[in-house]
């Protein structure tokens, strides 16, 4: 038991409950702020506090001042196909919350990759629910071994952003079972503390509602922890205190208090019902230590320079190598010039948008991460080409400077409604989500002096709700009225959209920029003002004869600031005409080109057989260039293997639709989801699930196991390879199941049964011994409401993708006598 964790005894839980009123026990079913739950003093109860995960640990505020490690994106995680690392970076999730005074991480999130165009897809592990399941499954292990409480969202079905409030997933029970309940099926069986209930609506009910909140999420699975709405779900007080929701956040307002309070006096809800919801919250205080005794709050167990140093690690070991046509790895020795093209390089995307997003203590760039790398023995030129589409970067510290002090950053400042300040104060950049709101506070303020290294038309940009303006030395350049169209909570205080005009500035110049928002009920607290200088003056031309003239060219592309976030969905998958042709010119200016994906989702890759090499780079948390840059130079291999299905176009997707119709929306794709649809439809995607190469090849020789099996029984069988290559490698190899000529039941052509990875030095041959749980062997028979095993002829494949699986077994799957 990790130090500070208490065991709750369910006789004392009884004991404490009976001294608690039907009103006081509701008050602590109920945040008592945005992130903590209520304390009683009667019962040696503290507070709990809450905080955002899983890229990492915010803490109770949005202050860039306050930083927070961060880790690569849920999909760069789930690309390792490693849950000893994983268990390892959730170790450091929980030291971070210790560190904060967090108690409880808001991750991971379980959802699936139904569709590539979900925009919190990067958020999200993998369209496959054995591969989410185990994943997450590490994650909360590591982040619980030290006595920080995980939290399984968004139950359940919440794969999209578009009505994501209101949506009502249509789903059959079988579909529901085998797929979307199975990841938090597995979270329970890992010992989760907490069960966090979507906005989402499935079959007609709202989660927060839901009967499987208590079947079979607390019946069926015996889950004894907490089930905590998302953040503002709750919409109704008895339906939702009679189902297994037991605790209401955020606080203190909301659905419950006197509401139910009063239900409760009426015989409306069961007083039963309650004293469920308490003695879990109970058990959960007395896990992290928060109940009957002084709390003790340990140590972060990981000092600073070992999180970064595990991070950079992440990054290596998440990093898919979709195609190598012997440019990788590159030789220091041998480069005297190498050409790092793309505004990516230089500000390569960290993260995803909306509420996982956090303030990293450093970001190091793929441009400076090869440069460290190369430094003494090879020039690195920067070519940027265009930038990718979006807001302008939020003003930092190096355009930005406060206009009464002259350090770099901005000036923040609160009004009332006649102009008169009420708080100001120095802050490091433009981005300002929860700026302090004194009594009587009527409109924010931030302002800085510019100082701009280019001259030419500027984009300045300002997000937010409301009255806007912009004023650049007093001349206005934009003052209007901006509604809200959304009440989603990460669009109205996280990522609202931006306001764009343009401006002549000159180099040497130091132009003052206000930009002020007014304050209005519904519009929400996030105000953020950007700059980004004229575009590149090279042409195509010159950007050719750079990457024509080094001896190897690095070309990075990416998705934009407000493309892939939280409360919106894609409408494309596009890079757009600008990046492709910056990458066909270099690829026809160099043979030696490689190419860097900064994406957190699929993204159309036009070009993809032009490049010498192309590297799946996420988004990949804070020290991405370290990590990038050893992947590139030799010195790690990547580690990625794909954890979603690839579509070369939107078009050849089996799944792709997000927009409900008269506010359903049908999951009619059943059990074939993810690399299972794609064989459905007898489509070939750019890359399969599981796909990612490594700086060595693979000889797959020998599939065995048993020829028989009984029904219920796991079983294991052993795939013989060598390495072939000239280096030391590691072998993802996955097992996956098929059923062949079943007509009785619907089966997947194949589907993921296990993996394991190996790891050997050139020529020598290993053996990977691969569990397949007896799970996998069984579908959801709906008539009787129960798992089963059809007897009959199963086949075993196996290798290194969904797409490629040179070696079967047959075996015969008997009844049970």
């Amino acid at each position: 038991m990790p130090e500070g964790v208490g065991m709750a005894d369910e006789d004392e839980l009884d004991r404490l409950l009976d001294k608690l009123t039907v009103r006081t026990k509701v008050r602590l079913l109920t945040g008592a702020t945005t992130w903590r739950t209520a304390a009683e003093r009667d019962l040696e109860l503290g507070e709990l506090v809450l905080s955002d995960g899983p890229a990492g640990v915010r803490g109770e505020g949005w202050d860039e001042r306050r930083t927070s490690v961060l880790l690569p994106s849920a999909s760069a995680l789930a690309a390792t196909w490693d849950e000893q690392l994983i268990e390892e970076l959730g170790g450091l999730l929980a030291s971070e919350a210790r560190h904060k005074g967090v108690d409880v991480v808001l991750a991971p999130n379980l959802n699936l990759h139904r569709t590539p165009l979900a925009g919190r897809h990067f958020e999200c592990f993998s369209e496959d629910p054995v591969l989410t399941g185990r994943i997450g499954a590490a994650l909360i292990r590591g982040i619980q071994a030290h006595g920080v409480a995980a939290t399984a969202k968004h139950f359940v079905a919440n794969d999209a952003e578009t009505d994501r409030l209101t949506v009502d997933v249509r789903i059959d029970e079988r579909t529901l079972r085998e797929v979307h309940l199975a990841p938090f099926e597995a979270a329970v069986a890992a010992g989760v503390r907490l069960v966090m209930a979507g906005y989402n609506q499935v079959n007609g009910t709202t989660m927060t509602a839901h009967r499987l909140l208590t079947a079979p999420v607390k019946s069926e699975w015996g889950f004894d922890g907490v089930v905590v709405s998302d953040w503002g779900a709750v919409r109704g007080t008895h339906d939702t205190a009679r189902a297994g929701l037991d605790l209401q956040m955020p606080g203190p307002a909301g659905e419950w208090g006197e509401l139910l309070v009063r239900a409760v006096e009426a015989g409306e809800v069961e007083e039963a019902a309650v004293d469920d919801k308490v003695r879990r919250l109970l058990r959960l205080a007395a896990w992290s230590g928060a109940l009957g005794r002084p709390r003790r709050r340990g140590r972060p167990h990981l000092r600073p320079r070992q999180a970064r140093a595990l991070a950079r690690r992440a990054v290596a070991a998440g990093a898919v190598l979709l195609a190598n046509r012997g440019v990788l790895p590159l030789d220091p020795a041998r480069l005297g010039t190498v050409a790092v093209i793309g505004a990516a390089a230089a500000r390569t995307r960290t993260q995803g948008g909306g509420s996982a997003g956090v303030f990293p203590q450093d970001e190091v760039s793929l441009l400076d991460g090869l440069r460290a790398g190369l430094r003494g023995r090879a020039r690195v030129v920067h070519i940027p080409g265009p930038a990718p589409a979006g807001p302008p970067p939020p003003l930092d510290m190096v355009i930005g400077s406060d206009p009464r002090t002259g350090t770099p950053g901005v000036l923040l400042r609160v009004l009332d409604a006649d102009g008169t300040e009420l708080h100001a104060e120095h802050r490091r950049g433009g981005r300002q989500l929860e700026p302090p709101l004194p009594p009587g506070a009527h409109t924010v303020e931030i302002s800085a002096r510019l100082h701009p290294r280019t001259s030419g038309t500027w984009r300045i940009g300002i997000s937010g709700f409301g009255r806007l303006s912009l004023h650049l030395d007093g001349h206005p350049l934009l003052d209007g009225e901006f509604a809200a169209t959304t009440d989603d909570p990460a669009v109205l205080h996280v990522s609202p959209p931006a306001q764009t005009v343009t401006a002549r500035l000159s180099a040497g110049s130091t132009p003052l920029l206000v930009a002020r928002r007014e304050l209005a009920p519904g519009t929400g607290r996030a105000t953020v003002v950007g700059a980004q200088p004229p575009g590149p003056a090279q042409t195509l031309a010159a950007v050719s004869r750079a990457a024509r003239e080094a001896d190897v060219a690095v070309v990075v592309v990416g998705t934009g600031e407000q493309h892939e976030s939280e409360g919106r969905d894609r409408s494309h998958l596009a890079l757009g005409p600008e990046q492709d042709a910056l990458v066909r010119a270099v690829a026809r200016a160099a043979p030696r080109t490689v190419a860097v994906v900064n994406s957190g989702g699929p993204v159309e890759l036009p070009w993809r057989d032009d490049v010498g090499a192309l590297l799946l780079a996420w988004f990949p948390g804070q020290e991405a260039g370290g990590g990038l840059a050893d992947v590139l130079l030799g010195r790690t291999e990547p580690g990625g293997r794909l954890p979603t299905t690839w579509p070369a176009r939107l078009t050849d997707a089996p799944v792709t639709r997000t927009r409900p119709v008269a506010g359903r929306l049908p999951y009619d794709e059943g059990i074939h989801l993810g690399h299972r649809g794609w064989l459905r439809a007898r489509r070939t995607p750019a890359y399969w699930f599981g796909h990612g190469l490594g700086y060595t090849t693979w000889a797959y020789d020998e599939l065995s196991g048993p020829a028989h099996t009984a029904a219920g029984d796991d079983l294991t069988v052993c795939v013989r390879l060598r390495n072939t290559g000239p280096r030391p490698g590691r072998e993802v190899v996955q097992v996956y199941l098929s059923r062949p000529d079943a007509t009785a039941v619907d089966y997947p052509e194949r589907w993921l049964a296990g993996w394991t990875a190996v790891r050997a030095r050139p020529g020598e041959t290993v053996v990977a011994q691969v569990h397949v749980p007896a799970r996998a062997l069984s579908h959801w028979d709906v008539v009787p409401g129960g798992w089963r095993t059809e007897p009959g002829p199963y086949r075993v494949l196996a290798g290194p993708s969904a797409g490629r699986l040179p070696l079967t077994l047959d075996i015969h799957v008997s009844e049970r006598t």
